[in-house]
């Protein structure tokens, strides 16, 4: 059986690898570590098919380590003892270049298994690298994660998957040998959604499907040929960011039906229980947040109980979550909130804090003014003072917006009542 075209032409070098460059560029977070040879344990986090297997070879080779490599689907504590055992012969020759272990999947990993790598990383026996399409704060221990660095890998954009394009018509052996004219690239970037493997496997699919050296590549015949063959695209769930997509989609374009589809869609194709829940907790406050607080206190608790539970009990869980966020009134408020909070602070800097609101544990701070003229809101009537809590230069900034909803059309009467015109609530 032929090895996959996304295989056949790997990059191996940083010359030919396409994209990431805030990572491997010239001020790259990468660059001096690879240039200089010395390697920490380091995880990378991205999509699927956007290098991170490639860049751990391309490391190891460049630094002249040993390259150790795992896969979390298949190997289990064992596993990575034996790897260890000969990572640490292998230091006895290596003294200062100790070997790297590749770890494919590392969300995947136990705890158990994680922490058999701890004291190997420690000791320095090995220098860990992990993959990962899952956020690492959750998914990695922390004893693990605060040895390493984490590097956010980006899906490909338009320029560096038509390069990747133009690049296998014309260096592998395969497609050489065929005379390819790349007319329309629309549908091929936008079925891979970044994914660069997906890609080239599209690309190979339809041009071996096509019995002549003459092949034009149209939108309308990569369309046509992908569609039949849905299933060559589906078995590693690649399809699961524009499914989760959909999913939450549904949830806020208040849809219980279409969730609850969606998510047995996950359920089906046998997606972590965790993802969808943590996908669940955010949409509960991105997308319901102050219209029903109570959301976010039950997509938490659901969670916790389906981590505690799994499949397949877990489904009904999941089920009662996911109709419950669909059927809630809909707020993005404090979503909005942070965000444009998060702006202004980026535009301001660090604005002091003014000083009847500063803490003054000392004497000198209290003789400065530290704290001065504050007046404590349960000492008044209402539990409410008028004081000024921003900085001078932002006085009477709203970030908060009450949303059309039953419940903050009743908390925008009760903050006009506490602030009348301040913030034009």
């Amino acid at each position: 059986m032929s090895t996959p075209l996304a295989e056949r032409i790997r990059p191996h070098s940083l010359q030919e690898y396409v994209s990431q460059q805030h990572l491997i560029g010239p001020n790259g977070a990468l660059s001096s570590q690879i240039a200089s040879g010395v390697i920490s344990s380091m995880i990378f986090w991205g999509p699927p098919g956007t290098g991170k297997t490639t860049l751990a070879n391309i490391i190891a080779k460049d630094s002249d380590r040993p390259f150790y490599t795992l896969s979390a689907i298949d190997s289990g504590v064992a596993a990575v003892r034996e790897v260890i055992e000969k990572a640490k012969k292998s230091d006895d020759l290596f003294s200062t270049k100790n070997p790297i272990l590749f770890i494919d999947e590392i969300h995947r990993f136990s705890k158990s298994q994680q922490d058999s790598l701890l004291g190997a990383v420690e000791k320095g026996w090995i220098t860990l690298i992990g993959a990962t399409t899952e956020n690492p704060s959750f998914e990695v221990i922390p004893a693990l994660l605060s040895r390493c660095q984490v590097y956010v890998l980006k899906a490909f954009g338009k320029d560096d998957l038509e390069i990747l394009l133009e690049r296998a018509i014309k260096t592998d052996s395969i497609l050489a040998k065929k005379e390819i004219a790349l007319k329309e690239t629309e549908a091929l970037l936008r079925l891979s959604g970044g994914d660069a493997r997906k890609l080239l496997n599209m690309l190979e699919l339809v041009v071996l499907s096509e019995n002549t050296n003459k092949v034009e590549v149209t939108n309308e015949m990569v369309s046509a040929k992908i569609q039949k063959n849905t299933v060559l695209y589906d078995k590693t769930g690649e399809q699961h960011y524009d499914i989760v997509s959909a999913f939450i989609k549904s949830i806020r374009g208040s849809d219980p039906n279409a969730a609850v589809y969606w998510l047995a869609r996950m359920i089906e194709g046998g997606e972590d229980v965790k993802f969808i829940a943590r996908r669940l907790v955010i949409a509960a406050s991105e997308d319901i947040g102050m219209a029903n607080p109570t959301a976010l206190v039950l997509a938490n608790t659901t969670f916790q109980a389906v981590t505690t539970i799994g499949y397949p009990e877990a489904r009904i869980i999941l089920s009662q979550c996911a109709v419950y966020l669909a059927t809630s009134p809909k707020s993005n408020s404090s979503y909005k909130a942070i965000k444009e909070a998060q702006q202004l602070v980026r535009q301001t800097g660090d604005l002091s804090v003014p000083l009847s609101i500063r803490n003054a544990p000392t004497k000198l701070m209290k003789e400065l003014g530290y704290g001065a003229s504050y007046q404590y809101a349960h000492d008044f009537e209402g539990n409410f003072v008028p004081h000024e809590f921003l900085p001078e230069e932002i006085t009477g900034t709203s970030f908060y917006d009450p949303g059309k909803n039953p419940r903050e059309e009743n908390l925008k009467k009760y903050l006009a009542s506490l602030w009348k015109d301040k913030y034009n609530y």
